[in-house]
């Protein structure tokens, strides 16, 4: 096996490779072939014996080559709140987990990214430190709507916003009248909006139901805090306002599956509408959440198995488009994993280097196949940022992007060997099928069985701008 890693020509970084297996996986199947690879794009996929002779060679033997995920929700907070993560950290856990593109978050860095100054200051904060592609969200809060078209203009991918307290006070919530002063500006831009699908109302009414009775250690009660119908509610205000103004809405993070009917709906009436799940729902059940353990609380919460199978299910069907992470990470006292009061509690889980074998491990037992693990991780996400003719796929003219990795391989997580900056995790101990062996960036092997490119070779993505 051989692998080149590149020259200088005229301060850019290029690389002429062939990366072959039997197990490559194309937009059309599972099939042998060879990748030929030129200035970091793929020129084409050919026969798996067409590889020119004396040609730099990396032969992925029985291995899966699949296209590098590419994971559009990720919270890495810097500047402001680096403690807590920072791109490098970040980035080099998505290139230990075959994440190749990541588009980040605009909460939790300090500014947020809601203005096109804040925007540009986030770019800054990249420099030096990107082990892989990065593309950022701008922000909607109440009041921004003036600074909408400028964030787009200066490159984010489209716009997050939250309907429920987001936890920082630089990132207000957004009602129904904000959402109405900033659709019409993202309906002109043609540019989805993200939301963070919950109401404050039904978990108000909640926490009031709970305040004198609830144990906070028990997870039942932060299940119980934030009830579907938040997530319910906030859904159908999002369908019906996304048909007023003729927008695009992306909801993240789905959990609650009542909604799932009127999904179907809206998507075979043509409404332009997608939906996101996280390994997180997909892996584990409300009923195995060990009191006190909250290392397991991210909003919204994780459901019952049945809601888990369910999410399975609209992920077969199509309902549900994509499985993005929802990397969240902070320092770990903030979980007060001693005292285990679920209600006081930070949420998030970060899960960037473990989302591929996490999703495959239960993927594999539904009967799911590699394509569909590209489809849902690789090429979805790659749409909803308007990348789907650069990332998310191995065709000729995609950046060769590549994860090569065993599927049949198990590991037991030992957060040790965690990439991200803080090593609490839900998945500890959990044994895992799935082991990342290679990373490509552009044709450049940036992780290898443990090793990491130094200098980082990833870039700032900046919509529209190559």
């Amino acid at each position: 096996m051989a692998s080149v890693h590149g020259t200088q020509n005229n301060s850019e970084r290029r690389i002429d490779l062939v990366v072959r297996g039997k197990r490559i996986i194309t937009p059309e199947g599972e099939r042998a072939a060879a990748i030929h690879i030129r200035g970091g794009v793929i020129a084409d996929v050919g026969a798996f014996e067409n590889v020119p002779k004396d040609f730099p060679l990396y032969d992925a033997g029985d291995l899966a080559v699949m296209p590098g995920l590419v994971d559009t929700h990720v919270h890495i907070n810097e500047p402001g709140r680096t403690d807590w993560e920072g791109f490098a950290t970040a980035t080099r856990a998505a290139a230990a987990g075959g994440v190749t593109t990541l588009i980040e978050m605009p909460l939790n860095s300090i500014p947020a990214t809601t203005t096109a100054a804040a925007f540009h200051e986030k770019i800054r904060a990249t420099e030096g430190q990107l082990n892989v592609d990065v593309g950022f969200w701008g922000g909607v809060v109440p009041g921004n709507a003036g600074e909408l078209r400028a964030l787009w203009e200066a490159g984010c991918f489209g716009f997050k916003c939250f309907l429920v307290n987001s936890g920082v006070e630089e990132f207000g919530w957004v009602a129904e009248k904000d959402l109405r002063a900033a659709l019409p500006e993202l309906a002109k831009l043609n540019t989805p909006l993200l939301a963070h699908a919950e109401l404050p109302g039904p978990i108000e009414k909640a926490m009031s139901e709970l305040a004198k009775a609830a144990d906070p250690r028990g997870y039942a009660t932060w299940l119980a805090s934030r009830p579907r119908s938040s997530e319910n509610g906030a859904f159908a205000l999002l369908l019906r306002l996304g048909d007023e103004y003729d927008s695009h809405i992306h909801v993240v993070h789905l959990s609650s599956t009542d909604v799932l009917s009127d999904l179907q709906k809206s998507k075979l009436a043509g409404k332009h509408v997608s939906v996101e799940t996280c390994p997180h729902y997909l892996t584990f059940a409300s009923e195995e959440i060990a009191e006190g353990a909250t290392e397991f609380k991210c909003a919204p919460p994780i459901r019952e198995r049945e809601n888990r199978e369910k999410l399975w299910a609209a992920l077969g069907d199509g309902t549900i488009d994509m499985i993005v992470t929802d990397h969240s990470p902070c320092p770990p006292a903030m979980k007060l994993r001693e005292k285990g009061d679920f209600l006081r509690a930070w949420g998030g889980i970060a899960s960037l280097q473990l989302s591929l074998p996490a999703v495959w491990t239960e993927a594999r037992s539904r009967g799911y196949s590699l394509s569909q693990i590209a489809k849902w991780m690789s090429n979805a996400p790659a749409k909803l940022v308007g990348l789907e003719k650069k990332k998310g796929s191995i065709a000729e003219g995609f950046d060769a992007d590549l994860v090569i990795w065993d599927p049949d391989a198990k590991f037991r997580v030992d957060p040790a060997k965690l990439e991200h900056r803080h090593k609490l995790t839900p998945y500890a101990g959990r044994e895992l099928c799935g082991v990342v062996s290679t990373t490509f960036l552009r044709g450049v092997k940036i992780f290898d069985r443990g090793v990491f490119r130094e200098p980082p070779t990833g870039r700032a993505l900046l919509r529209g701008k190559g």
